[in-house]
């Protein structure tokens, strides 16, 4: 079912806007702006997450079904992304917390860093996505490590 794929990658996606756009409020001083904008994007991130979530412990993950050639290539880049995404929630869970108990010298200063790394786990997102739904028609849906290994 290509839907959920589709809508938990656009998720994604509108949250890393609403991140650029948080940080172009930031840099005007509009506060509240930024603050509405960045909850927006964490909510877009927790909606993309449900249904990443779900998918995966209701159905399973798609495996890679292009070339057995460039495989390899894609699980490293799917690891990756994978870590890239670990790290991204983790920073992006303490980045809120430091904002919504307002030290905002620590999140001023963790945010950028946060703000990056999320950006580059859209952007991967996107390119996993585009390899495993419309570049390529998707492997068969299994368990997450037959899934990412093979095995």
């Amino acid at each position: 079912m290509h839907l959920l794929p589709t809508l938990s990658t656009l998720f994604i996606v509108l949250s890393a806007i609403f991140v650029a756009i948080g940080w172009a409020f930031i840099i005007k001083k509009r506060k509240k702006a930024h603050k509405k904008a960045m909850i927006t994007a964490a909510i877009l991130a927790i909606l993309f997450f449900i249904i990443y979530a779900s998918r995966t412990v209701l159905l399973g993950n798609t495996s890679f079904g292009g070339p057995d050639d460039i495989k390899i290539y894609y699980t490293i880049f799917l690891i990756f992304h994978i870590i890239l995404a670990t790290v991204g929630a983790v920073f992006g869970i303490v980045t809120l917390t430091l904002a919504f108990k307002r030290n905002i010298t620590k999140h001023e200063k963790i945010g950028p860093v946060t703000s990056i790394i999320w950006f580059f786990t859209a952007s991967t997102g996107v390119v996993v996505y585009l390899l495993l739904y419309v570049l390529y028609d998707g492997g068969e849906t299994t368990s997450m490590l037959k899934a990412i290994f093979g095995f």
